[in-house]
């Protein structure tokens, strides 16, 4: 197995992006501009490496290699995107890696673009770039041509290098699991499983227990072998479940109006250890958003409107408002989801004011109400 830590940081001690890795200091998956060039990365590197693995790598401030983390990342559905706009799409794994010096919520991104031997292209056009158009690397640089392109393969061994110095060994594993118990408070109850008796598996919550059924917030999930982050949860509750070969998440999302508040499942992930050496993520959405009355939802609205434009305009809240603060971005959301018109537009609208403020809780329920939202996207 590779530890993707330890490739990570091999790849970065070239000092430079080449042709078969780039750096990123983050990507934008939510604007055509954004996934164009995503896309266009991916067959770029696809390109130039016919017969081995290519890597970006998300969350590198360019200049100085420092790793700086993003967001954690639990979008399934990006294969998907490259699947809709590359004719002969290569397979790609997005992983949250995690690095010890990082802050708990931050990760750095690890795409892995696999081999496969076909010219990849642009199978409809996005953004500036049109349909047909071909991309690969020149060293650091990314080309792009309409005409015939020859595949290449230039960076097999070195690639192959890499990898095999990054290979887990029995003291990385140990370092691994330590360093997990080390970072996560005991009344978390970090606590390890081994899978098949090659999968070290760990994971950390807050216990708590609701109507006589066991859930856990703040849930951080890590595969100790690969240092991959499988699963994270800043804020919703988490049932666990396993057996010998699978390990079972279902997340739920606290939602209401008034003193109409439920548990809603929101999905099942399910991670599975095969005998091979290999493990495999499956997610189902269960989520069905709740339906509200429209007169409760056209108050909930306008009273969200109204405590964003005193934050617009930075006008000191009370005690009350600063509580319902918290829950602003979650209060939009269901306006969203009972389709109340520029609801979606209001919602986005507060992420950079929420950002500003010293304390986050109310940025970090911003950003799971786009997770939810988008999930629902792709489902519909």
């Amino acid at each position: 197995m590779i530890n993707k830590r330890l490739l990570i940081k091999n790849l970065l001690a070239h000092n430079d992006e080449n042709s078969f890795y780039d750096k990123k200091r983050k990507i934008t998956l939510g604007s055509k501009e954004g996934k164009a060039k995503f896309l266009k990365h991916v067959c770029a590197l696809s390109n130039s490496n016919p017969k081995n693995n290519a890597y970006i790598v998300i969350g590198i401030e360019d200049k100085m290699d420092k790793i700086v983390g993003v967001d954690f990342f639990d979008d399934s559905k990006i294969q998907n995107l490259i699947n809709s706009y590359l004719k002969y799409p290569p397979k790609i794994q997005y992983e949250n890696v995690a690095f010890p010096r990082l802050p708990r919520h931050k990760v750095v991104g690890l795409v892995t673009i696999h081999p496969y031997n076909r010219v990849t292209a642009l199978k409809k056009p996005i953004w500036k770039y049109v349909r047909g158009k071909v991309f690969y690397r020149r060293g650091s640089t990314s080309m792009s041509t309409l005409g015939p392109y020859e595949l290449k393969s230039t960076n097999e061994a070195i690639v192959k290098a890499i990898e095999k110095n990054a290979s887990n060994n029995i003291q990385l594993t140990l370092d691994g699991v330590f360093d997990f118990f080390e970072r996560h408070p005991k009344e978390y109850q970090p606590t390890y499983k081994v899978f098949n008796e090659q999968f070290v598996l760990c994971w950390a919550g807050e216990k708590k227990i609701l109507n006589e059924e066991t859930f856990y917030s703040r849930v951080d999930i890590e595969l100790i072998n690969e240092q991959v982050r499988l699963f994270y949860s800043a804020l919703d509750e988490v049932k666990i479940a396993y057996n010998d070969q699978s390990f079972i998440i279902t997340e739920f999302i606290y939602l209401g109006i008034n003193d109409d508040f439920d548990y809603f499942p929101l999905e099942k992930t399910v991670i599975h250890f095969k005998n091979n050496g290999k493990h495999d993520i499956v997610s189902e959405l269960l989520f069905e958003p709740p339906k509200f009355d429209k007169k409760e939802l056209h108050h909930l609205f306008n009273n969200c409107n109204i405590l964003f434009d005193k934050l617009r305009k930075n006008q000191e809240l009370d005690d009350s408002e600063m509580t319902v603060l918290e829950i602003l971005p979650t209060n939009y959301m269901i306006c969203v989801l009972n389709q109340l018109p520029d609801a979606y537009l209001k919602l986005v609208a507060t992420g950079p004011y929420l950002k500003l403020r010293e304390d986050k809780t109310a940025y970090i329920k911003y950003k799971e109400a786009l997770r939810v939202l988008r999930k629902v996207k792709y489902q519909s």
